[in-house]
């Protein structure tokens, strides 16, 4: 997806989309501008007057895909504002699934270093993905030519 020559969005669009009874997507595509991250968290909000998560759910919801959208913006597409990131969250029965999609050349998640390892512990950066992983019961990247993706996913069937 290339913007060279348009303008970014002024206003973040948010589509809802109600596929059935047991399943609602929504999607929201944002510029690689960290200020974002107000809309995503808008944007989180909305999705939570529909699913109506208790509060230590929407919690996880909500750091796992702010950091992940940031994750985004920031090291994916280096806070290039011709690129988008774009979160997509999936409402079913027994699941909550949280795609985000970057325009970045991709990374090895495994070779991350760990933040509890000694020599990383006063490092700024390195958090975000151990984060995600501690707070979403399952975890998956993607590399592909156009970017990288992201799928966290919160199994309701859990928490009941």
């Amino acid at each position: 997806m290339s913007l060279k020559g348009r303008r970014p969005p002024k206003k973040t669009r948010i589509d809802v989309e109600r596929q059935n009874h047991e399943r609602v997507v929504f999607q929201m595509k944002c510029i690689s501008n960290p200020k974002e991250i107000r809309r995503v968290e808008e944007f989180l909000k909305r999705i939570n007057r529909t699913a109506r998560l208790d509060d230590g759910t929407f919690y996880r919801l909500f750091v796992s895909s702010t950091e992940a959208v940031n994750n985004g913006i920031i090291h994916g597409n280096k806070s290039d504002p011709r690129k988008m990131v774009c979160i997509s969250c999936t409402l079913n029965t027994d699941t909550i699934i949280v795609r985000v999609k970057d325009e970045g050349k991709g990374f090895d998640p495994a070779s991350v270093p760990s933040p509890l390892e000694d020599q990383n512990l006063l490092k700024e950066s390195g958090r975000g993905i151990f984060l995600i992983r501690s707070m979403m019961d399952r975890v998956n990247f993607k590399i592909t030519e156009s970017g990288t993706i992201i799928e966290m996913v919160i199994d309701l069937k859990r928490l009941k």
